[in-house]
């Protein structure tokens, strides 16, 4: 059977723009003799669209174009399966995640998603309903599996610790499935392609059925989709289409052999378990969210690629055309600006170098010099006139009480304002240069460097941002050596440098990266050999900066747990580790 799987980048409430990019790979699979084309989970009106499932508006005008969309004769050349929210009647959300055949004219038939996640950045048990029953339909004489993206993420031989009680690729196959296609949007993780490679291909081998998975690629708000669609059969990886661009794959897919379904149709409802182990594979994982990648160069050169598509989506998807952030000379907004110029094209980038009385000389010629190699726009706001009236204007209220940390916040709350106020007049979208390290701990200011639209690093670790800024750096000096190599400070005082508030980033970051993205607790992680005065002085200041990050703009998620949706802890509690 000739299936084709479109992976295209959608726009959430887009739903005409949407349907032409359906139409437009359609046409291209009907020419190449595809008989079936499979686009990614809820194609027509984009995911997530979170809360606008709740406008019933927002689900009829999704149905129509839906409805409009099946009559175009393409569908009269080959089928499609188009996701979309289906109302019910039933009792529940009212909603199903749903998938629909269009063929000559009409919906032929929909498949309703059976596994609802609601853990990490998930929350479909809010807005849909699981579907009842399995769906199977007929493409050419092949019975063809539809599942959508979290029903082939419970295998029981594969996941130590599954999520459901019910398999659909199980019940699919009982059923007589020979082929199943799979519509999905699965978010972009470091290391997450391995692991769904791996598992789909031990579902294959397991059940015998060659499995076709067509990945959402693109960025809406803080999530990044990796597309990397592709067809597994008998237990190996035969095509995978490219990370991070829309692409169409038009491939032969043999169906599972007719004397296996029969016997397997034979034994529906029954275990299709084999018998051989109980126990986990190798690379198996005990929870969703633990993948692994160390920063190497292919990690970083993903890493790039990722945020860069990022930044870009984020920027046209909510109408900007340009963005503009604050080039302090420091590692992390000269590495959000390498980023910004490679996603928007550095004549859409503007760059301000906002210099005090504590930032030292080195760091003015080094922004200067990064803004010049990168050819985007640099200006210069020296912000000591403002800061010495914000001085004088408080004198009277401060009055008997010594400089502390409040002056050092005046600083990066002048420049905040300042770059509010250039975007506000150009209409440029402000970046914030914060990364992972600092959201966890509070080593930023609100209103001062956390201000602005998008935190484009708010998810790499100080060790990646180091690690990503040198793999820049391979082939020829972009970002000045200098940068690289100095003692980062946020020169907000004399001499000043970030450790001596923070611990060593190395430290630092082995801490953060078991607390916040393996969910480990302090006991955990000092079992881990780590030392108990580091980890119970880091939790402390992650516990008490949540009131910070629930004001912060938002993440590009790269990591299995970023801030912002997938973190929900709460500001007031008297837990302590």
């Amino acid at each position: 059977m000739r299936i084709a799987l479109a992976q295209i980048d959608t726009t959430v409430g887009a739903f005409a723009a949407n349907g032409e990019r359906v139409l437009a790979q359609a046409r291209s699979a009907a020419e190449q003799g595809a008989q079936l084309v499979v686009f990614p989970e809820l194609t027509l009106c984009g995911y997530p669209p979170k809360d606008l499932l709740e406008l019933r508006e927002f689900v009829d005008r999704c149905q129509a174009a839906l409805v409009q969309l099946a009559k175009d004769p393409v569908f009269g050349r080959v089928r499609a399966l188009v996701g979309f929210p289906q109302r019910h009647d039933g009792p529940g959300a009212g909603l199903y995640n749903a998938a629909a055949l269009l063929h000559e004219g009409r919906i032929a038939a929909v498949a309703r998603k059976s596994l609802l996640p609601t853990y990490d950045v998930f929350d479909e048990g809010r807005y849909f309903d699981p579907g009842p029953e399995v769906t199977l339909v007929d493409i050419g004489g092949v019975r063809v599996g539809v599942t959508i993206c979290e029903d082939l993420w419970n295998d029981k031989q594969f996941w130590r610790q599954p999520r459901y009680l019910r398999d659909p690729l199980e019940e699919l196959t009982a059923r007589g499935a020979e082929i199943v296609v799979n519509l999905s949007a699965s978010p972009y993780a470091l290391g997450k392609a391995r692991v769904r490679r791996e598992m789909l291909a031990a579902a294959s081998r397991r059940h015998g059925v060659p499995i076709a998975m067509c990945n959402l690629v693109g960025g809406n708000d803080s999530l990044i989709f990796d597309g990397r669609s592709l067809v597994v059969s008998g237990g190996e990886v035969r095509r995978e289409l490219p990370r991070f661009r829309e692409e169409l794959l038009v491939e032969e897919i043999a169906p599972r052999q007719r004397t296996a379904v029969a016997g397997a149709a034979r034994t529906a409802g029954a275990s299709l378990i084999t018998p051989e182990t109980t126990e986990a594979p190798p690379g198996a994982l005990a929870v969703v969210a633990a993948f692994e990648s160390k920063l190497d160069d292919g990690t970083c050169a993903e890493l790039a690629e990722a945020l860069t598509l990022g930044i870009r989506d984020y920027t046209v998807k909510t109408g900007f055309k340009s963005a503009v952030l604050g080039l302090s000379g420091g590692i992390d907004s000269a590495l959000t600006a390498v980023l910004a110029a490679g996603a928007l094209g550095p004549e859409n980038v503007t760059t301000i170098a906002m210099p005090s009385r504590y930032t030292a000389s080195m760091s003015n010629e080094d922004a200067e010099t990064l803004a010049g190699r990168l050819a985007v726009h640099f200006h210069k706001v020296a912000i000591e006139p403002i800061f010495r009236a914000y001085l004088d204007a408080l004198a009277p209220l401060f009055a008997g009480r010594p400089a502390d940390v409040t002056e050092e916040n005046l600083q990066a709350r002048i420049r905040g304002m300042l770059l509010m106020a250039f975007s506000n007049k150009t209409g440029a979208l402000l970046l914030s240069t914060g990364n992972k390290s600092e959201l966890a701990t509070g080593f930023c200011t609100l209103y001062g460097d956390m201000a602005g639209g998008l935190a484009a690093i708010g998810d790499l670790s100080k060790t990646a941002v180091y690690a990503l800024a040198r793999w820049f750096n391979k082939e020829r000096e972009i970002i000045p050596k200098r940068i690289i190599e100095r003692p980062p400070t946020a020169e907000l005082r004399e001499n000043q440098t970030d450790q001596d508030t923070l611990p060593p980033y190395e430290e630092l970051d082995r801490v953060l990266a078991g607390h916040v993205e393996e969910h480990l607790g302090a006991g955990s992680l000092i079992e881990r050999g780590l030392s108990e005065d580091l980890v119970r002085r880091v939790l402390k200041l992650v516990v008490a900066s949540e009131y910070k990050r629930r004001q912060a703009a938002p993440s590009l998620r790269v990591t299995a747990r970023a801030f912002g949706e997938g973190w929900r802890f709460p500001i007031a509690h008297g837990y302590r580790h």
